[in-house]
């Protein structure tokens, strides 16, 4: 039997690290109950005498949040699990066989569970026909103690029970019309309703499970939440005043919500922190702006659509028996097989424990911006440590701030071992909010190697490098001045190729024929730049580099190329040549492109002038968009 060298050497750690992370996500879930009135009122019009607005009932706008919010919820959170309650309706389907409360959801799904696309595509058509199989009614009526609210949070209740409150967030939506459900109802009856369905929705958030309320009306009404609803989510104060516009601006962002992967703020690694022997801290470290990529591919059989599992057998090559995976590995080298124990290969690759070990500490000017080569981690003491862990951290972390000094330590994996900075970070509190947390940024020092010399790329042949003048540079911050964006933010700005990889998802698991049209915020402002202030900046700013007589298009293509300019032209013209050998269109129709070498895919890339980075999985996906397959 004989190993891949790369298999054998594989690090086992960063697997399991991996496999961890993945628990980790599974248990940071959110359970979600949407409640929908679907009382008669809710089948109203919106706004009926203002006839510029479309005619839309307030069931409708219930039923687009949660739909918008299912189909970017398989996206942002996948493990998430969510189930659909009407209440007020003439059938009833629940657990508890409850009256005026019906759970819809679809075969093979429970009540409470992940959303499919069957499930989006059949509560997208649910209301054209709810009227003919669920149907509506007043469920609260003066002649009858019947409680449909009370049936309804008993029944979301119920569908919450799984999940430890510890690691999973439960919560309950409710979409109402209606700021009074026991109008109808005087005396004795409606004050004793009202109390029972109060100590309902206590007895719920007393479980770990929070009721919020998402009112439904037009401008020119009035949704008076101090009737009763704010007695049910327990508002007062200022918190009342201010909910309908925040709860209007929550009804807005699920209508138009953006297809994107949410990270849950969780604990990536638990780090000890070492400062001198005898002494350590234990620290939680953070994740906090990463790059998001398209999701893996999931191999699924053709005839049950499950995902497949690999398993690894081990055969004999002497006998053909199946064996149970060695202890010992091996790898050839000079004509013999060299064995090793698996205690011996980890004795190997250990570089690192993977804590951290205080080397010492330098002044904050001794830190430059290019030594953050990748995005930094937050670390912060761990709740598990003692009570001297977290005095220790904090004395350190205030001298750090006093004496203006930033640490260094060493830190890595056993795969990738590295020096690491630590910049203590105060807390910043704005109008009584935390804005930013107290703690350490960990930032990532670079090798020796890892930092190039802008010189060496732009000097000429003698070695001299050109120099702008104090004019060019005065004109370069002028322009860059006027060009500056107010309040940048990364979060301004959706990623157009993610945003497009995302809703062919959509339309090919719903089985939609239009895909629609995403819209490429990262392209300039030509508005903006056609402003004559910024004109008049870019003017100055190319006649003081290039001079008065300099004409653009002439200038365009006299440069003498470089070599290394002619290796990537014909490389371009090779793989425009290899590329035309082969049926695009019919690989990606049949799936046969995940059969192609990834050096295949990088003909058709390099071809239509598209990013060759990324797995072979990202490769298949970005050709099967450029194809708007």
């Amino acid at each position: 039997m004989e190993l891949d060298a790369d298999d054998i050497f594989r690090d086992d750690e960063d697997y399991a690290e991996s496999q961890r992370s993945l628990l980790e996500d599974e248990s940071t879930k959110e359970y979600v109950v949407y409640l929908v009135d679907a009382s008669p009122k809710m089948f109203n019009t919106i706004c009926p005498a203002q006839e510029h607005q479309n005619l839309q009932t307030y069931f409708h706008i219930a039923i687009s949040c949660i739909s918008q919010t299912l189909k970017t919820q398989i996206i942002s959170r996948s493990y998430d699990q969510v189930a659909i309650c009407f209440f007020n309706t003439r059938e009833k389907k629940n657990l508890q066989g409850l009256n005026s409360v019906f759970v819809f959801t679809v075969p093979e799904r429970e009540f409470l569970d992940r959303p499919t696309a069957r499930l989006i595509k059949e509560f997208d058509q649910l209301e054209e026909s709810f009227s003919k199989h669920i149907g509506s009614q007043h469920g609260i009526v003066s002649d009858t103690r019947e409680n449909s609210l009370y049936n309804a949070i008993w029944a979301a209740q119920a569908l919450l029970r799984k999940g430890s409150a510890k690691t999973v967030d439960k919560r309950i939506l409710l979409f109402t019309n209606d700021d009074d459900p026991f109008g109808s109802i005087k005396g004795a009856a409606k004050s004793d309703m009202i109390r029972m369905t109060l100590q309902r929705a206590k007895d719920a958030q007393d479980l770990g499970i929070s009721i919020e309320l998402l009112p439904l009306s037009c401008s020119d009404e009035v949704f008076k939440v101090s009737q009763f609803y704010a007695d049910l989510i327990g508002l007062q104060g200022d918190d009342l005043v201010d909910f309908i516009p925040a709860a209007g601006n929550k009804l807005e962002d699920m209508k138009d919500q953006l297809r994107k992967r949410m990270f849950t703020k969780r604990i990536v690694k638990r780090l000890k922190f070492t400062i001198v022997n005898g002494i350590s801290i234990e620290l939680n470290s953070y994740a906090l702006i990463r790059h998001t990529v398209p999701g893996a591919i999931t191999w699924l059989d053709s005839v049950t659509n499950c995902p497949l599992k690999n398993e690894r057998t081990f055969i004999c090559a002497d006998t053909g028996a199946l064996v149970e995976e060695p202890t010992r590995r091996f790898l050839p080298y000079k004509n013999q097989n060299i064995t090793f124990l698996m205690k011996q290969l980890s004795e190997v690759k250990r570089v690192s424990t993977g804590h951290l070990h205080l080397l010492g500490f330098k002044p904050m000017s001794c830190l430059r911006d290019y030594y953050n080569l990748k995005p930094s981690t937050f670390l912060y003491p761990s709740d598990e440590g003692t009570d001297s862990s977290m005095c220790i951290f904090i004395a350190l972390h205030r001298s750090m701030i006093q004496l203006n000094r930033f640490a260094v330590a060493f830190s890595g994996s056993s795969s990738r071992p590295q020096l690491v900075a630590l910049i203590a970070q105060e807390e910043v509190v704005q109008s009584g909010s935390q804005i930013e947390p107290p703690g350490m940024h960990m930032i990532y020092l670079p090798y020796s190697d890892d930092i190039r010399l802008v010189e060496e790329r732009y000097s000429d042949t003698s070695g001299m490098v050109t120099k702008a003048s104090s004019d060019q540079i005065k004109r370069a911050a002028d322009l860059i001045k006027r060009v500056d964006l107010k309040d940048f933010s990364v979060c301004q700005f959706t990623n157009p190729a993610l945003q497009r990889h995302y809703a062919v998802l959509q339309a090919l698991a719903l089985e939609e024929n239009d895909i629609p049209e995403m819209k490429d915020e990262t392209l300039p402002d030509e508005e903006g730049l056609a402003r004559p202030g910024v004109v008049r900046a870019l003017e100055e700013f190319k006649t003081s580099v290039y001079g008065d007589n300099y004409d653009e298009e002439n200038e365009q293509g006299i440069g003498k190329p470089t070599e290394a300019s002619k290796k990537r032209k014909a490389n371009a013209e090779f793989a425009t040549k290899e590329c035309e050998q082969y049926d695009w269109g019919e690989l990606a129709d049949t799936g046969k492109l995940k059969d192609l070498t990834v050096v295949e895919l990088k003909y058709y890339l390099t071809a239509h002038n598209l990013p060759l980075t990324g797995k072979k999985e990202a490769l298949i996906s970005r050709i099967l968009s450029d194809m708007g397959k």
